[in-house]
Formats: structure tokens, sequence, C-alpha cells
């Protein structure tokens, strides 16, 4: 018994420490990426997120119309153009090796722009996609998303649904469901309320700012089982877009952040700290403190309640924001003044991320993607690394 019992401890000091040189190696890897990245500048919309291959160490980048995919130094392999919708938030699925994105169409100001932009004159009709792109395909300048092979869509229809939905708020009748302006995060990571497991992509919407209505002041987040995407998988024909999608999300969640400006720009799931973040322009209601990032706490798990403001739907599942960062006294809401991230977040494991600082010149648009490690801290919840 006691051969055995030394035997035990033996086995798991040996396995605790190959883990923990693991662990060492994997940080060592990731202090040696690129602290910078540069992309563009490009003549097309600002950048609207980033995804990253790290075992093949491609970047991969959202310019609004078009997708770039490129190296750790920078250095473009390829693009993606031909798009009249938004392609928004990226994350890479390392399971089947492709780039999943939001993307969408509609008849609202920046759908109007996306086209004036482009110089197009199409009438398009309002739909929400989930654009799938085979990046490995991507050899080369200019190829078209729509002739190419690269990209298949999803259609989600609840996401349509509620965007042209009127319902009766406290307010009085309001266009907008929830205040949904469409899609925009995306992130691939387990259930709310697990640390792994199956994985399932959830999909933030974009949330109208308005002030004068008390129903978009939380964040809505849908989860989906792509593993059953395939039967959907459809190419895009803008002159005539398809409906081929899942009649509804598996899950549909709720976050109380208070307003924001379109809500959640960036979505990334971190398995490290099982923090989901949320990347946001500020809101501008004076009675809540309009951070640019939070965090939702993933190990926690969602509550069926009333929500808050919204009297056509009675309950939702909602989850919680992490007990960390600034905390309003008066709302009980966390969060953090993080000004950049809503251009692109991507978690690289053990605490490191790369985040995107975009900017314009005469030239164009583009961005600067920095390497930093999260703190946690209330001033400084990420620190570049240098």
């Amino acid at each position: 018994m006691k051969r055995f019992f030394i035997f035990a401890v033996a086995a798991l000091l040996a396995v605790s420490n190959t883990l923990f040189v693991s662990a060492q190696s994997k940080i060592t890897e990731l202090q040696n990426l690129p602290t910078t990245i540069k992309s563009g500048p490009y003549k097309a919309g600002h950048i609207q997120g980033i995804a990253v291959d790290a075992e093949r160490k491609y970047i991969y980048l959202s310019y609004t119309t078009m997708l770039i995919k490129a190296d750790l130094n920078g250095n473009v392999v390829g693009s993606v153009k031909g798009l009249l919708g938004h392609l928004g938030c990226l994350d890479f699925n390392a399971k089947d090796g492709r780039v999943y994105g939001s993307l969408e169409y509609k008849d609202d100001g920046i759908g109007k722009g996306i086209l004036k932009m482009e110089k197009s004159a199409r009438k398009l009709d309002n739909a929400f996609y989930i654009a799938i792109f085979d990046v490995k395909r991507i050899t080369h300048m200019d190829m078209d998303a729509e002739k190419d092979g690269i990209m298949t869509t999803v259609y989600l229809p609840t996401v349509l649904d509620d965007y042209l939905a009127k319902v009766t708020t406290n307010e009085g009748e309001k266009q907008h469901r929830f205040g949904c302006s469409g899609i925009d995060g995306v992130s691939f990571g387990p259930r709310f309320g697990k640390k792994d497991g199956k994985e399932y992509l959830t999909v933030a919407y974009g949330i109208y700012g308005e002030v004068d209505r008390s129903d978009n002041d939380y964040q809505v987040l849908l989860q989906y089982d792509t593993s059953k995407w395939h039967k959907y998988e459809a190419p895009l024909s803008q002159e005539n877009m398809h409906t081929n999608g899942p009649a509804q999300p598996d899950r549909e969640y709720f976050v109380m952040t208070g307003n924001t400006t379109y809500g959640v720009q960036n979505l990334e799931y971190d398995p490290h700290t099982s923090n989901w973040f949320m990347c946001v322009y500020s809101g501008k209601k004076k009675h809540f403190p309009n951070y640019s990032l939070y965090a939702i706490d993933g190990a926690e798990r969602p509550v069926k309640q009333p929500l808050k403001g919204i009297p056509y739907l009675k309950k939702g599942f909602v989850v919680p924001l992490k007990a960390e960062g600034l905390k309003d006294e008066s709302t009980g809401i966390r969060g953090w003044n993080f000004t950049i991230g809503s251009t692109g977040i991507c978690s690289l494991g053990e605490g490191y991320f790369y985040i995107s600082q975009n900017y314009r010149s005469a030239e164009g648009q583009g961005s600067n993607i920095r390497l930093y490690r999260y703190t946690g801290e209330a001033q400084n919840p990420f620190e570049l690394v240098k």
C-alpha cells in the first residue's frame, strides 16, 4: 500500500511538472510572437474584426466589405472582395480550419452607407448571415466572394425577425425588438456556465442606442451548434439571397450592460479566464456607466429571470458580468474604460491577446494589431507587451 501511495504521488508530480513545463513553453512561444502586425491602409471601410490561426500562423482581418489574409509579419497572402454587406467580427474555428464572420444586409444608414462606399445602385433585401470562409483557398488578391468558391453562408431568420419587429415598450411602440440593429460580435466557446466541453458559435446583436427606450439595455447573445450547419451552407448570390438556416438558435441569453451604441462590436471567448469579452462603442444614457469593455463570467450559470425594461418578454436567461474592473455603485454594472478592441480582439491563450487599433490616413484605413497581456486591473485591463 505504501509503495502504491509513493508511486501515485510520484506520478501526480510528474504530470504536474509536465503541465507546468508545457504552460511555460506556451507562454514563451506567445511572448515571441510579433508585438505589432501592421495592416493597410486600404481604400475600404474601417477594420471590423480579426482572427488568428496560431498553428499555421495566419491572421485574418475584415475591412467591412473585404477579408484580408496575412502572415503574422503582416505580409498579405490574399484578399476576398465583392461584398455589399457589412462583414464584421471574425473567429477562427480550429475544428474545421475555417473563419466565421457576421455578415449583414440592411436598409438603415449603415447599409446605405456601404452601398454608397462601393458605388453600387443595387437594392438589397434585409438579411443576416454567418459568412464561412474556406481560408486555405485564399491564395491571391481580389478573389471574388460570390464566384471563387471561397465563401458559404448560413441565414439567421431569428435576427431578421427581431430587426423587423415592432414592439410595445414602456415608452410606446418602437421598431426593432430589443433594439436589434443586426449582428456583429461572433466567437466560439462553451455553453454559458461551463468552462469547457462542446463549443458553440455565439452571435451578438448589434443594438441601436436610442436613449428614449428602455428595452435596449441588454446585450443579446444567440448560441448555435455549427456542427449541424453543413445542410444549410450555400454560396451567396447578392442578386438572389438565399434563406437557408436554422429556424432558431439553440439558446438565447441576455447580459445587462446598460446602453451601448450599436451593441457588441467584437466578442471574444478566452479559455484562460473563462471570460467572454464584449467590446462596444459607449452608450449615452446618463444613468449608466457607459463602459467600452465588458466581460461575461462564463463559469457562472445563466439564471432565468424577468428582464428590466422589456415588458413584451416575461423572462429570459441572464448571464452575469465578471466581478472585475470598475464598478458603478448605482447600477452594480462592472466594466472598463478601455477604448480599443471594438475593431478587433483575439485571445491567443495564457492571457495573451492581439488587439486592433485602427487608423485613418490619406491612403485609406488600416490597423496596428498589437500584443497585449490581460491583467484585469480596473484602470488598465490589458498591458502592452513590449
